[in-house]
């Protein structure tokens, strides 16, 4: 996988803390590109891969493995023939893309969730304005006197998960870490239990007629 020359030559790393397959497929050998063609993606043959991940666990490459984007349909498929189990699965998941079934069997098989893109991705390639212009979320932080950002980083925390923030500006650094002296109340989570849900990114740079996945459901295994 190439892993031991990028860990010792480019990341200048005897060992990463975690390492992830970062989507549920492969693309044909070499060079890759990005954005990736579509006719270069082929199935992932999760046995064979997880086995390489699981050996750079052992040669101590990488303290811990996991995956992202996976459904659960695609993790009971590795945990089938898995000798370590994933640590992680990074999903996207906002107040609008809660995750619950995948949260539910996550906790079922002792895997952390980890929730990129709490905000929904806003200014990004591919976001939303979802999630940070939602009414109830507004309403709410008015209510607690904080951002909205804050209102869904405090809501994942409360969900138990590990989230994935991301921000160059200095006092919206301070804010991130300002969530955990204060909490959600149950009549709010309700009301963010009970949001619309529509996931940002569903993934259709992944789908193809000719692909291995010809359609979002088939990708997400209905999870969407």
């Amino acid at each position: 996988m190439g892993f031991n020359a990028g860990v010792n030559l480019n990341l200048k790393l005897e060992y990463v803390d975690l390492y992830l397959i970062h989507w549920p497929l492969s693309l044909k050998p070499g060079k890759p590109e990005f954005p990736f063609k579509k006719e270069d993606m082929v199935p992932m043959d999760i046995k064979s891969v997880w086995e390489a991940m699981e050996e750079c666990n052992d040669i101590g490459l990488t303290k811990s493995i996991g995956v992202s984007n996976f459904s659960c349909k695609k993790l009971e498929n590795l945990l089938s023939s898995a000798r370590i189990p994933p640590a992680v699965n990074q999903v996207e998941m906002s107040p609008m893309w809660q995750q619950k079934k995948l949260r539910k069997f996550c906790e079922e098989k002792g895997i952390v969730v980890e929730a990129y893109s709490p905000l929904g991705a806003r200014g990004t390639a591919w976001g939303t304005n979802q999630v940070m212009e939602c009414d109830v979320l507004k309403e709410i932080a008015q209510a607690k006197g904080k951002s909205v950002a804050q209102v869904c980083l405090r809501w994942a925390y409360e969900q138990g998960v590990c989230v994935i923030v991301k921000s160059f500006n200095k006092e919206r650094m301070k804010q991130n870490l300002d969530i955990f002296d204060w909490r959600l109340s149950d009549d709010e989570l309700l009301k963010i239990s009970q949001l619309p849900q529509c996931k940002g990114y569903p993934a259709l740079d992944f789908v193809s007629d000719d692909g291995p996945f010809k359609s979002l459901q088939e990708f997400w295994d209905g999870e969407i």
